[in-house]
């Protein structure tokens, strides 16, 4: 399949480096800087396939797949463009968009072309997502009853995204709830003074009663812990040393209730790929383009709804506010990268 790159940034620069290794055609490469086009030179594109216009590239090359690999603000516009040139897939880098109403707008264009969006929340790619998801299966903490994830001020949309996601997927549910109290703080955003993107402390909670709880505060600066708590046990995931500690009830000890929390345990560690956001984005790719189950649009958009829900609580005296009940920020539009 015939593949185009849109912005040639780092995680542009990847998404071209996963083209090559897959093997796939490339069309075409686009960005406004020299510089970055220069660089994807040195990945091997061509100067006849490197554009400075978007549009101009996709009426002169009609890549069959293209991803948007430019901040959020691009996204909404350039999937919608593509779509309507006639591509069969599209590959959006996250958060899928700067406001639910754009959302939708992508994912409508993108369904009356009968294009593929995928949108690059590659959880369910990563080892120490499926491996905690197979523990969790395997009933090695029982029942899971909460994910809280400590880390440092990584962006509530452009990594916390990606957590809302996790839960989704791991659960099987959509986020029903959000309480948030955003730091009163800003640091500057790395990608520019024009984009700003929250931090703080989340909570969300689904249908089913499970919790995910997100300390990312302006002033935490290092590492991504994940505990995972489950009714006997739980898993405390070291995501960037790829590590796994496994804590649980010894087999005789499970049936007795919650309270009886100091029992003696079993623990192991479990190593595990640590985070790296270039094979988890070739997966995500390869299964766009042979038809595999993919994160969707839509599920890019319940990120965002969370996001939206975050900002609606804070504001709102930190209040739980339903993530549905989304009328009053459907056409807001957010100034993350």
């Amino acid at each position: 399949m015939r593949t185009a790159v849109i912005g040639l940034g780092s995680m542009g620069l990847r998404h071209l480096q996963n083209v090559k290794t897959l093997g796939l055609p490339l069309a075409g490469v686009c960005d406004s800087r020299p510089e970055a086009l220069a660089k994807a030179g040195d990945l091997g594109a061509s100067p006849e396939l490197r554009f400075a216009d978007p549009a101009a590239m996709l009426k002169a090359v009609k890549p069959e797949c293209v991803i948007v690999a430019t901040t959020a603000p691009g996204h909404g516009p350039l999937t919608s463009l593509a779509a309507a040139g006639g591509a069969k897939a599209v590959l959006c880098e996250k958060p899928l968009a700067t406001s639910l109403a754009e959302c939708d707008a992508m994912i409508s264009a993108c369904r009356a072309s009968g294009t593929r969006l995928a949108v690059n929340h590659q959880m369910r790619y990563m080892e120490q997502y499926t491996k905690v998801k197979e523990l969790i299966d395997a009933d090695e903490i029982g029942a899971l009853a909460s994910v809280t994830v400590v880390a440092g001020n990584f962006g509530l949309a452009m990594n916390g995204s990606h957590y809302f996601e996790m839960f989704r997927w791991l659960t099987g549910e959509k986020p029903a709830t959000v309480s948030a109290w955003l730091s009163k703080d800003r640091v500057p955003n790395p990608r520019g003074p024009q984009f700003d993107d929250g931090a703080g402390e989340i909570r969300v909670e689904n249908p089913s009663g499970r919790r995910l709880y997100m300390e990312m505060g302006s002033d935490q600066g290092h590492g991504v812990r994940v505990i995972y708590a489950g009714r006997h046990g739980v898993l405390v995931a070291d995501e960037l040393g790829g590590r796994i500690e496994v804590l649980g009830r010894l087999a005789e000890h499970r049936a007795l209730p919650t309270t009886r929390y100091g029992m003696p345990s079993a623990t192991r560690e479990v190593r595990v790929a640590p985070a790296d956001a270039l094979a988890p984005s070739r997966s995500v790719l390869e299964a766009l383009i042979s038809g595999r189950e993919i994160p969707t649009g839509e599920d890019g958009r319940s990120a965002v709804a969370v996001v939206a829900a975050a900002y609606r609580s804070h504001e709102n005296g930190h209040a739980a506010v339903a993530v549905s009940d989304e009328a009053a920020s459907l056409e807001r539009r957010f100034t993350f990268a």
